[in-house]
């Protein structure tokens, strides 16, 4: 299986998740629109695709051209039934490109460790029910999106939406399970976006990443099968 991971910056990329896709066996390509450069391979020949991060927000089109190109090949790819998993900012492109709102997240900002809750659905659901009916997951982000028009939400928080399913190949997490801990330290570091508690995220990150990163792996391994599986049933 040929993966794509869509990038949009140096700090967010495919991380945790790219061992993973290695290991199983597939060839994985990053790239971004934000480049203005083709992908490795024609954009739309791939079979399985990652959406990332990003300092940006999913509604800044005056500031970033490429993002409205973005969001309408997300939206071509959801009609083709391309298996695709969006990450934070990716969950809320795919949600914009699925004709959502996206905006600031009423409550303020989720930045650091939070508890997110799997709903009935996502207990249920092939890739987010590998993961354990309550978790505590490092977030970080501003906006969030309204649950888009047919979609099924499988997780949430006291904030915001966390994750969906829409139709049977697009998930969407805002939550990061790709993150490694030298990603979270560049984040903290970083002046123009730093936790609103700098020094709880600090103390936090080195007691709870080992079992963020194994839900992490899970979370990956078990899209990529769902993304075989239903890959095989479609050829």
């Amino acid at each position: 299986m040929n993966v794509l991971s869509v990038i949009h910056g140096t700090d967010a990329r495919t991380e945790l998740f790219g061992p993973v896709i290695a290991d199983a066996g597939h060839e994985l390509d990053e790239w971004s629109f934000g480049w203005g450069t083709p992908p490795p391979r024609p954009v739309d020949s791939y079979d399985c695709v990652l959406v990332f991060g990003g300092a940006m927000h999913p509604d800044e089109d005056d500031r970033h051209s490429w993002i409205a190109d973005e969001v309408a090949w997300l939206h071509d790819l959801v009609g083709r039934g391309v298996p695709m998993l969006g990450v934070c900012l990716g969950a809320q492109l795919i949600a914009r490109a699925l004709g959502s709102w996206v905006g600031r997240v009423p409550s303020g900002p989720e930045i650091g460790w939070w508890p997110v809750r799997l709903t009935d659905a996502g207990a249920d659901d092939p890739v987010l029910g590998a993961l354990p009916r309550e978790f505590t997951a490092l977030q970080w982000h501003t906006y969030t999106y309204g649950l888009p028009e047919g979609a099924v939400e499988l997780a949430t928080s006291d904030a915001c939406t966390q994750a969906f399913r829409f139709g049977a190949t697009c998930w969407a997490v805002q939550f990061h399970p790709e993150v490694t801990e030298a990603q979270v330290v560049g984040w903290i570091a970083d002046p123009d976006d730093p936790p609103l508690d700098e020094a709880t995220v600090r103390a936090e990150t080195p007691l709870r990443i080992a079992r963020w990163n194994e839900l992490g792996r899970t979370l990956c391994r078990t899209f990529v099968d769902t993304a075989v599986r239903a890959l095989t049933r479609a050829a």
